[in-house]
């Protein structure tokens, strides 16, 4: 039996966060246990913290606003995931547009709320609920120095409904963030040679 240990990173809510501890944390899947050793923030206030708390974990802010670069931030993140000895990173929801500082250094993974390559970025939801796409979806990818450029891991797509409003569409992108990134998690540290 082997011991895999993840880092997630998060900026907000933490609902992606919670997920992936209810469904991953401490749970064994084909001999591999999964841990979350690692909870990394850059905002003192995001809601995600409480809902650590709620599995016992604490987590670590490191706030990008006291660092004079991007690179010196994801320096930071860097020793504190080579310290842990952290298996796979995972982005969830963590607003940061990371340097090859971080990029070149640690094994990670990012959510993204649209068919990549397809609306990148911030604003991707709205996009591509605005587009003439008859789909949506949510892609999971390797970060690489190229804002959601990296290699594509995972997708997972739904179909317009007539009359879908915007809501409606976000409903359906979370549901499926809820469903890919777990698996993929699973997939990456139980499931591959």
């Amino acid at each position: 039996m082997s011991v895999k240990k993840i880092a997630i990173l998060f900026s907000g809510n933490g609902s992606n966060l919670e997920n992936i501890l209810k469904k991953v944390h401490n749970k064994t899947f084909n001999g591999t246990t999964i841990k979350c050793e690692l909870l990394i923030c850059n905002k003192k206030d995001a809601f995600g913290i409480q809902r650590a708390k709620k599995y016992g974990l604490e987590t670590v802010i490191i706030e990008h606003k006291n660092f004079n670069s991007r690179e010196e931030f994801d320096e930071k993140l860097v020793n504190l995931i080579k310290q842990k000895d952290i298996d796979l990173t995972i982005l969830a929801g963590f607003m940061r547009i990371l340097t090859p500082v971080f990029t070149k250094n640690v094994k990670a993974i990012n959510l993204h709320p649209s068919i990549l390559p397809l609306f990148k970025g911030a604003n991707a939801i709205k996009e591509s609920f605005e587009s003439d796409m008859l789909v949506g979806g949510v892609s999971v990818h390797f970060v690489s120095e190229e804002l959601d450029g990296g290699k594509l891991i995972n997708q997972l797509v739904f179909y317009r409904k007539k009359g879908m409003s915007l809501d409606e569409w976000e409903e359906n992108i979370h549901a499926l963030e809820y469903e890919i990134l777990p698996k993929t998690i699973i997939e990456l540290l139980a499931f591959s040679n």
